[in-house]
């Protein structure tokens, strides 16, 4: 698979894990979070907040790998 190529299926990947990601977080954060208080919700959201970054770090090293010469 070319550079091109990679990137094409990294962008939909990286929408698509976003999404779904965004949408998670948040029913998970409805649920179990709101309501119970700034000490429990701040640590909550921050973590979801970066949570997403390893997964999206690890798709663009993938599609920024060189082509086989």
């Amino acid at each position: 698979m070319n550079q091109r190529t990679r990137k094409a299926v990294g962008i939909l990947a990286t929408v698509s894990f976003m999404a779904v990601y965004a949408l998670v977080m948040m029913a998970v954060g409805g649920l179990l979070v709101v309501g119970r208080g700034t000490a429990f919700e701040l640590p909550f959201y921050i973590l979801a907040g970066l949570g997403w970054l390893p997964v999206v770090m690890a798709i663009i090293r993938w599609m920024s790998k060189p082509d086989a010469a």
